[in-house]
């Protein structure tokens, strides 16, 4: 399995950030609570964020209260993407 994510250091906090299809953000807590687990196993040991996008590229984060409303505040083009590979 290939995706796009983030390992992020800012402000003394290193966390990721997985990109999902916007199917598993409307997938309710469960859904979600599953991709953030499967993403653990590739990002250990640091909380995962979820995002995916809207119809015209606004992104939605979901993960821990206060790295999301950090995400909200800075643009995506901070982000420093990549494409990770894991087993799926």
């Amino acid at each position: 399995m290939q995706f796009e994510g983030a390992m992020v250091k800012e402000q003394g906090q290193t966390f990721a950030i997985a990109v999902v299809k916007s199917s598993v953000g409307n997938g309710g807590d469960h859904a979600l609570r599953q991709a953030t687990a499967s993403f653990g196993q590739v990002f250990p040991g640091v909380p995962v964020i979820l995002m995916w996008q809207d119809a015209h590229g606004r992104p939605t984060y979901w993960g821990r209260t206060d790295i999301v409303n950090f995400l909200r505040k800075i643009d995506m083009s901070r982000i420093p993407w990549r494409r990770y590979s894991a087993a799926a």
